[in-house]
Order: structure tokens, then sequence, then C-alpha cells
């Protein structure tokens, strides 16, 4: 592991500590007589071999504050607000990867007003805002989910349930949907759940471009984030503590529209969601279980193959590998929520595989705004 400017002047300072014993015990033993001469020399000789190391630990140090300070001039001398910003969170990611903290510099350029990357919470490192919108709020090709729902970055967030009322109102005063008010409330309130997403960072990668560093950090790190927020939202079994945020989930409780076949369960879901929701309706499912349609459909002909789902559904699809039931849904009534600003960074490294890693410790929830504005759509045997 690469040693730490901190601990190179650490071990100077305690070289330095004990050449200066050895020479004040040089100075008193020197002036008595009955000293023996080879134990005066064998001083003599730890004193020389004490100065070196130190001559030596000096010129690495004096090296290690050189470097930082060109680093610190790059950013002053870039005039490019992109690059330098680009150029602060690649040098970020080698400062955490070596264990050292971030300059001043870096954070302040990132964002960070105070220039400390901390909050007063015991020395815990706080990745700058703008570097958490980067990573967390920026769309993610491997989430369709992301296209659809909305995605947000408030502390302490609290959404009312149905974001407009209309005197005498029928939207609301539907049955289902004022029964669901009436169960869980007019609100929802956003909770906060612990997510580490670790990107593999090898001695190679760091040492490489700015832009390369950054890319191959941030398309990891949303990649990670990707199969997270697909896990939780199409989790048949959740986690303790994250029940609510499945489709699947029984607390949940979005209703079961059933079907002899993928295509009639599908088409039943959709005709079974109130008016208001069909507007933006979309259809999540497996793309093997949509073939499997097709196939149910045109009798092997082959005739609907090149046809694009939304032309046969009615509705655009979106295909995700953990829609083993089909969510049919206005995507739009649920949410995705992080805490942005308490987004924590660290290096971690698995010992087992002997891997360095660039870590993100984040806080998150997802929230399922109406059930009433869903249905899965179930395959019953038919008769």
């Amino acid at each position: 592991m690469p040693v730490t400017l901190y601990q190179m002047k650490d071990n100077l300072s305690q070289v330095g500590q004990e050449l200066q014993q050895v020479n004040d015990e040089i100075s008193m033993k020197a002036g008595n007589p009955s000293f023996p001469d080879k134990d005066l020399n064998d001083l003599s000789e730890k004193a020389d071999g004490l100065e070196k190391r130190y001559n030596l630990l000096k010129a690495q140090v004096d090296k290690k504050e050189k470097a930082e300070s060109s680093k610190n001039k790059e950013f002053k001398n870039s005039q490019d607000p992109k690059e330098k910003r680009t150029h602060a969170y690649a040098q970020l990611i080698r400062s955490v990867m070596h264990n050292e903290a971030p300059s001043k510099e870096i954070l302040q350029v990132l964002g960070d007003d105070n220039g400390s990357g901390e909050n007063g919470t015991g020395g815990q490192s706080f990745l700058p805002v703008t570097v958490s919108n980067q990573i967390i709020t920026e769309p993610l090709d491997d989430n369709p989910l992301r296209n659809d729902e909305t995605i947000s970055a408030i502390t302490n967030l609290i959404l009312p349930r149905v974001r407009f009322q209309i005197d005498d109102d029928s939207f609301v005063n539907d049955q289902e949907i004022a029964k669901e008010l009436k169960s869980k409330g007019d609100s929802v309130t956003f909770g906060r759940y612990k997510t580490k997403i670790k990107a593999a960072i090898t001695e190679a990668i760091l040492l490489g471009t700015d832009t390369g560093l950054v890319s191959y950090t941030n398309a990891a790190l949303q990649a990670g984030l990707a199969v997270k927020e697909k896990r939780v939202a199409f989790a048949k079994e959740p986690k303790a503590g994250e029940e609510h945020m499945s489709f699947y989930s029984e607390k949940t409780g979005i209703k079961s529209v059933n079907g002899t076949t993928i295509f009639d369960a599908i088409t039943n879901a959709v005709a079974d969601i109130a008016d208001g929701f069909q507007n933006g309706l979309k259809i999540y499912m497996t793309r093997p279980n949509y073939l499997q349609m097709i196939k149910e459909l045109v009798n092997n002909s082959g005739d609907l193959f090149g046809k694009k789902p939304e032309e046969i559904l009615g509705y655009p699809v979106r295909f995700s590998e953990l829609a083993t039931t089909p969510v049919v849904g206005n995507f739009s009534f649920a949410q995705l929520n992080y805490e942005i600003s308490q987004t924590l960074y660290e290096q971690w490294k698995d010992y087992d595989k002997g891997i360095n890693y660039f870590q993100l410790t984040a806080w998150f929830d997802h929230q399922i705004l109406l059930s009433s504005a869903f249905r899965l759509a179930n395959v019953t045997a038919g008769k």
C-alpha cells in the first residue's frame, strides 16, 4: 500500500528524534574519559546511519510536497471549469486510494464550500454534492426505471401521495384511491436506507488520464447503483425494512390481475387501471416473457416479431430481467430519493482478493406513492 505524506512525515519525525537522542548521548559520553572508545564508536556509527535515513526520508518528503504543490498550481492555472473539475475529481480519487486526505483546493474546486470534506461527524469524509449529483442523479442506461420514475435528491423528503386536488375531484374520490389514502395517509415520508457501492480501481487506472479515471469510476459506481435500484424495486423477497420499496411486496399492496396467457394478463391489468393513470402507462417485463408472448400470439408464424412492443400491447414496454411478473402502471407514482449531501467516500480493500476499491456509502429510499397506479399481470393456468 502506498505510503501517505502524513506517514512519511511521521517517520521522518521519529528518525529525527532518535538521531537527536543519539547525538546528545555522544556529546555526554565523549567528555567522559572512562567511557569505552568502542562504545563511543558504535554510537557514532549509529548516528551516521540515522542521519542517512533522515536525509533519505527528508528528500522523499520534499519530493512529495513538491508534487502536491504542483497539483495545486494546476487548479489555479487551469482556465476551463470542466477540465478543472475533472482534474479535481481525479485527484480526489487518487488521494482516497492512497489513503491521503484530499487537499482543500481539490474539495473547493468540487464545490465543498468549507474545503474540509468533513461535517463535524468524527472525521467522516462527505463527497462534495457536485460529485454525488454527477454519480447519483444522472440517468443510468442500465436502470430503465430512471426514465419513468421521479428521481430526487432531497434530505428529509415528505411528499403528498396525490400532487393535485380539485373540488369534487372524481380521481381522488375514486373508491380504490380513496381507500388507499385512508389506509396509508395523504403523505409519504422518505427514509434513509444505507447502501455501499464499490468501484475496483487498479494502479494502472490510477496512473491513467484524469478523464479516463473519472469516466471509469463513475461508470462502475453508476452500474452498481443501477443494480441496487432494480433489485429493491423488483425484489420478490425484500430485505427486512425494504419491503415498501418493491412492486412485488405484500406490504406495497399492488393488485394482481389474472389472465390465461401473458398477453391476456397484461391487457387485463391495463384495463383494470383507472383512467387517471392511463396517460403515461408503461409495462415492465422480462425479454423472455415478451418473446414467449409473441410466440403465443402468432403461433410461430413470425408476423409480429418485427413490430415494436408498443404496437402490439398499446403501451411502451421496458425490459428488465428482474421483472419476472409483468408490472403495469404509471411509474411517475413511484419515486427514488437520495440524500446526496450525506454521501461518504473511502478506500476499501478486499484482502482476500488483494483488490482496492473506491467506495461510496449512500442513503436512499424508493417509495411507491400510489399502489392504485399499478397492477401485476399474473398468468394463471387455462381451463
